[in-house]
């Protein structure tokens, strides 16, 4: 098969790119990188700031459009795949669905959906825009509110959705949202390359667990990080000899992953139910996820041996209360670290997750 990725968020379309073509199918990805990550891609749709940075954008952009034809599946990571206003996008939108076979929807991020039907329905007993029936009123949440709901994003959103030949949701929350479209939609684990060798145990080396901590610009709160790392430097407070915390904050991908390979644990979205592409990253490599690791995410995944994520609640003192045992029991952590070696490569490895495109895409 011929396919375009359009569009790119945590290395999900990069990563699956490169099981597309191990298993023999021609696949281009076009993306920014997602900013200032700098992920790989064939063709580079970096917008930056100022009218030269405007200007080379737009002419890149035109001088690939002809090539954006004649692929047999067009998969766009958000209904903003293009770093254009949304009422732009809309036309680039209908370019992609008349030169091209079919066209699929990402569900793997920020959206409407995401946003609206976590506000209103609430499906989720937490989630980035609610607390049970509380609506969630910080900064960051109210802003990814009236970007998307009774907007222009809105509005491409839904024509998109409505229109495209189906839908591929990364994470049980993401499927959850998307239920008004269950018949094109299909649930699909990201894809993650496994690692050569695992990280180094490093507590056994220093005595001391170290936890790694990414801090994503301007989404601190939104992702509950702030809550985390709060609960996790108390601990350190009180078990200085047995708890160090490394934290990274705007570095680029490559700095961030050889920051992260001399850790034993990751602390990672407070607010899902499930581990996302960072953590999975880290759990391949052996790292312990202390995040999202709710029943539902085993079950969607049909999985019922391994439970390698220490899953906390969303508040501070269950981060506490979850770091400080892990600091008290470190005995936990050799077989905490295996069981995530084997959870991604049974779920996540990236050929397996590409012959699931693949079969998704044939039914369309």
């Amino acid at each position: 098969m011929r396919i375009l990725l359009l569009g790119d968020y945590s290395n999900v379309h990069a990563t699956l790119a490169e099981g597309f073509r191990a298993l023999g199918h021609e696949c281009v990805v076009a993306s920014d990188g997602d900013k200032w990550k700098d992920y790989p891609r064939d063709i580079d749709l970096r917008r930056a700031f100022g009218w030269k940075g405007n200007a080379s954008f737009l002419w890149r952009l035109m001088k690939a459009l002809p090539t954006f034809r004649g692929y047999d599946v067009v998969q766009l990571i958000n209904p903003i795949f293009l770093e254009l206003k949304a009422e732009r996008i809309a036309p680039f939108y209908r370019y992609l669905r008349r030169y091209n076979k079919k066209v699929v929807l990402g569900a793997f991020g920020m959206d409407f959906y995401w946003a609206s039907v976590n506000t209103y329905q609430r499906p989720l007993r937490y989630s980035d825009f609610n607390m049970g029936d509380t609506i969630r009123t910080d900064a960051e949440a109210e802003l990814y509110r009236k970007e998307w709901v009774g907007t222009s994003k809105e509005v491409l959103n839904k024509l998109i959705a409505e229109d495209c030949d189906g839908i591929v949701a990364g994470l049980y929350e993401y499927w959850v949202t998307y239920q008004p479209f269950k018949e094109k939609l299909r649930f699909i684990p990201f894809p993650i390359k496994m690692p050569e060798t695992s990280a180094a145990t490093s507590c056994a080396k220093t005595g001391r667990v170290t936890v790694f901590v990414g801090i994503s610009k301007n989404r601190s709160a939104y992702k509950g990080t702030d809550i985390m790392l709060r609960a996790t430097q108390a601990v350190q407070e009180k078990y200085p000899d047995r708890l160090q915390v490394q934290i990274a904050e705007g570095v680029p991908f490559a700095q961030y992953q050889h920051m992260m390979d001399s850790s034993d644990a990751i602390l990672d979205q407070l607010y899902s139910y499930t581990p996302a592409m960072n953590s999975l990253m880290a759990m391949s490599k052996g790292i312990i996820n202390i995040g999202g690791g709710e029943p539902e995410n085993y079950e969607i995944l049909g999985e019922q041996e391994l439970r390698p994520i220490i899953n906390v609640l969303p508040t501070y003192e269950s981060c506490y209360e979850e770091m400080e045992q892990l600091v008290l029991h470190p005995e936990r952590i050799p077989a905490l670290k295996q069981q995530s070696i084997e959870y991604v490569k049974k779920h996540h490895d990236y050929l397996k997750v590409a012959r699931q495109y693949l079969d998704f895409y044939h039914t369309l």
